[in-house]
């Protein structure tokens, strides 16, 4: 089954948290602090893979969680930092955030690209000692892993995209000129799924992507077309597969308009992309026939051939031309990642810290989730981490939502497990 599109969730590895910790040795008293820091968790990679082809195998494992790192120990002993948690696809596969539409990466190259970062490891209780506070009860919890919903979308990446209706010869053609060995059969739809092939001529070779045949309104969902439409989105050359003859009732201009209308309707960019004309099947075709033809496309400035694919009569002045024309061209598309406007980081930075104060049967409430990790690491029988934990909700407007609200003195706050009553 060929699957070039598909959704999935991944989540890069938490920090692990500081250690709270205190040296004990035979003979020393008081020896301080001396928890370590939290290791960083993993990060996310995509690489490409040559040997993949479809992106078949994440319709069955949607969810990639990576590790956190380690917490940090006793000594000032440091907790181990996560390899990187490598996801392998197709080589030109897009990865896109499923809520926004930005682009976040093109796994086109052979360098592995970090799409989630793992967060950083909190710090240990030994970067909290002072002269005034020699015994720092509380440490940092390690920072969150970045997590995203997205979108993988494999674009081919071809030089060359052969398109036209159903049972023109594309495969045929494709068969003649390369190694490629598609399914030839004379009725619609034989190919079901982009086939590539490598064209060499002399010292010089391209990739070819024969794309399953468009029909009117492919563009709006109809047939085949707009499942595969994004495969010809990097092509840098178009070849326009027409059956000059007729054979099935067509009019051979009027395919040509209707292909090149699907092209436009599914991106305006591919629409200008250059364009070769190969009249096929002129083994069947009358020569007032392919006068005609040849006519309606040279007057729209476009380079036109005659040739017959099954019987290769043609074809390598096509493969010539085509060679030539790309010496011309850029290289394949590549996308860059769309990086986050300012006001999008600060929307992003605001949820990370947001939170919900609600009053329910006298009690006030806190939900914030970026607390969590924070009270798993102070220690509330200790004043010097109470009052850490009260800068915490005092820097993040908690305390000033709680008192908006009109909290009174000895009122209940229930933060997660945690319950105190209020002190102004």
């Amino acid at each position: 089954m060929f699957v070039d599109k598909v959704e999935i969730s991944i989540k890069a590895g938490n920090g692990g948290n500081g250690a709270v910790s205190f040296h004990r040795e035979k003979y020393v008293n008081a020896g301080g602090p001396d928890g370590g820091d939290g290791g960083k968790g993993s990060d996310i990679v995509f690489v490409a893979d040559d040997s993949l082809s479809t992106l078949i195998d994440f319709r069955y494992k949607k969810k990639y969680i990576a590790p956190d790192g380690e917490p940090g120990g006793a000594k000032r002993c440091s907790g181990r930092s996560m390899e990187p948690t490598v996801i392998k696809v197709p080589r030109g596969t897009i990865i896109k955030d499923t809520h926004t539409g930005r682009i976040l990466a093109d796994i086109s190259d052979d360098e592995p690209i970090v799409v989630a970062k793992g967060g950083k490891g909190g710090k240990g209780n030994v970067h909290f000692a002072t002269p005034t506070r020699q015994i720092p009860r509380f440490a940092k919890p390690g920072f969150p892993g970045e997590k995203f919903d997205v979108v993988l979308e494999l674009k081919l990446l071809a030089d060359v995209g052969l398109v036209g209706f159903p049972n023109v010869g594309k495969s045929t053609l494709i068969s003649v000129v390369s190694a490629a060995k598609p399914k030839i059969a004379n009725y619609h739809f034989t190919t079901l799924t982009p086939v590539l092939g490598v064209v060499k001529r002399g010292e010089k070779s391209f990739v070819m992507a024969d794309i399953p045949g468009l029909i009117e309104g492919a563009s709006e969902g109809v047939g085949l077309g707009h499942e595969f439409l994004r495969h010809v989105e990097r092509c840098r050359l178009i070849v326009h597969v027409v059956d000059v003859s007729g054979i099935e009732g067509r009019d051979p201009a009027d395919d040509f308009e209707k292909i090149n209308a699907e092209l436009a309707g599914f991106s305006e960019e591919l629409a200008e992309r250059p364009q070769i004309v190969a009249a096929n099947k002129c083994d069947l075709a009358t020569d007032e026939q392919i006068a005609a033809f040849e006519k309606y496309i040279t007057d729209k400035g476009l380079q036109f051939f005659r040739i017959s694919a099954a019987t290769t009569e043609g074809t390598d002045k096509l493969m010539d031309a085509v060679t030539s024309k790309l010496d011309t061209l850029p290289p394949v598309k590549r996308y860059e990642a769309v990086p986050l406007t300012l006001e999008e980081l600060a929307k992003l930075d605001e949820e990370k810290h947001s939170f919900k104060v609600e009053k329910v049967d006298g009690v006030f409430i806190v939900d914030a989730e970026w607390l969590a990790p924070i009270l798993s690491t102070v220690n509330m029988e200790d004043y010097e981490s109470l009052q850490y934990f009260q800068r915490v909700l005092r820097s993040s407007g908690i305390i000033d939502e709680l008192e908006r609200q009109g909290i009174q003195d000895d009122d209940l706050v229930s933060i997660f497990d945690f319950e105190f009553n209020y002190v102004r």
